[in-house]
């Protein structure tokens, strides 16, 4: 019997960890330094301001955030004035999260950071290979839900899920 050998640096899942963690951490240190943001904390404000009044379970089923995550970054940014938590009318235990005006002024402050973040990182691909990526991604993103939903996962469960590969 022949047993396969997994070469870390071809794992495609491997690989597309790394490179997400490299954007991400790059995305954080400018975040972190010029508007005092965690990456959660802009995914908020990012996802709120696109969807005025959410639940934070329905952040978490935008960002794919867990709870505690969203819990923490919702509880943060309201003690800074940056969102404001409204009781939801049709679930008495939930709140509506909204932008303040000041978590607008800093969403719009933010905005144009992201986007040259985005243009230093991606912008030396073509717009084809650009938009081939992002059709790469959103068909990776579709199998993966698809497994999840259908209960397929690694043995060590909690484990994979965060380490991202």
């Amino acid at each position: 019997m022949t047993q396969s050998i997994l070469r870390l640096d071809a794992f495609l899942p491997y690989r597309l960890s790394i490179a997400s963690n490299m954007v991400s951490d790059v995305i954080s240190q400018a975040y972190a330094k010029l508007f005092g943001l965690t990456i959660p904390e802009w995914r908020l404000i990012a996802v709120i301001a696109e969807a005025d009044g959410l639940t934070q379970q329905e952040i978490c089923l935008r960002t794919h955030m867990d709870k505690v995550t969203v819990s923490r970054a919702a509880i943060s940014l309201s003690s800074r004035g940056l969102v404001l938590r409204q009781p939801n009318p049709q679930d008495g235990r939930s709140h509506r999260l909204s932008l303040s005006e000041t978590g607008r002024q800093l969403y719009d402050q933010v905005v144009p950071k992201a986007l040259e973040l985005d243009q230093q990182i991606f912008g030396k691909l073509s717009s084809e290979a650009l938009e081939q990526f992002v059709r790469s991604l959103v068909h990776i993103t579709e199998m993966a839900a698809g497994l999840l939903d259908a209960g397929v996962s690694s043995a060590s469960g909690e484990a994979g899920a965060a380490s991202g590969d």
